[in-house]
């Protein structure tokens, strides 16, 4: 079920956001953050629409939020900078909803850098999912060097970022690591976007950061 909410706090004014609660308590909560937006990215792409579905399906309350500019988001595009603090603040209201609950830091191609590596930083949170990460743009550093869960989810025929870079990036990576690819798909995973559903639900049914 998703509950529209009104807005979260961010550091230049509301975030849009949406809360998809699963029908049982949940187990773990997660902040997901969705593709660039000066490439038409939102917390509605159908790849971010069905990730937050699955992870739903399978016990997580997903925080989907539109970043500064897109929506009815305030501020405007700060080429990452400030779209780090937006997926920091949404963090904190994630942690102070479920104080309980361990909390996974998931984005889709931009959000899937800004997800993870402020993820990476924060104690807050105890895993990373990663979505068709652009690793030919960004050098995720502190990604590379975190001990903790990685899940990576790639196309076979991302236009963008080559599956072969995506594949030496998760090389490198520290374990405990995973990498799922998705035959055929391109990019945005037309047509395939429930794939990627599918595949996060496959990975994460049992999975908890307290049993690693």
């Amino acid at each position: 079920m998703a509950d529209p909410l009104r807005h979260v706090p961010g550091p230049v004014g509301p975030l849009e956001a949406l809360l998809d609660a699963p029908a049982g308590p949940p187990r773990a909560a997660v902040v997901f953050a969705h593709p660039l937006p000066a490439e038409g990215g939102t917390m509605h792409t159908k790849v971010v629409f069905q990730a937050a579905k699955a992870l739903t399906r399978i016990g997580c309350v997903v925080l989907r939020f539109n970043f500064r500019g897109v929506g009815l988001s305030a501020g405007a595009w700060d080429n990452g900078r400030g779209e780090l603090d937006d997926y920091r603040a949404a963090v904190a209201f994630m942690a102070a909803e479920y104080p309980d609950l361990e909390m996974w830091a998931a984005g889709f191609s931009f959000g899937s850098y800004i997800a993870t590596t402020v993820g990476a930083d924060e104690d807050r949170v105890c895993a990373l999912i990663a979505i068709a990460p652009p690793v030919h743009r960004y050098e995720f550093a502190s990604v590379k060097i975190s001990a903790k869960p990685k899940f990576i989810i790639h196309g076979e025929h991302d236009e963008l970022i080559s599956l072969k870079l995506v594949r030496h990036f998760y090389a490198q990576l520290e374990e405990p690591k995973d990498l799922i690819e998705i035959d055929r798909a391109n990019h945005l995973f037309d047509g395939q976007a429930s794939e990627v559903g599918d595949a996060l639900a496959d990975l994460l049914e049992d999975f908890s950061c307290r049993t690693q």
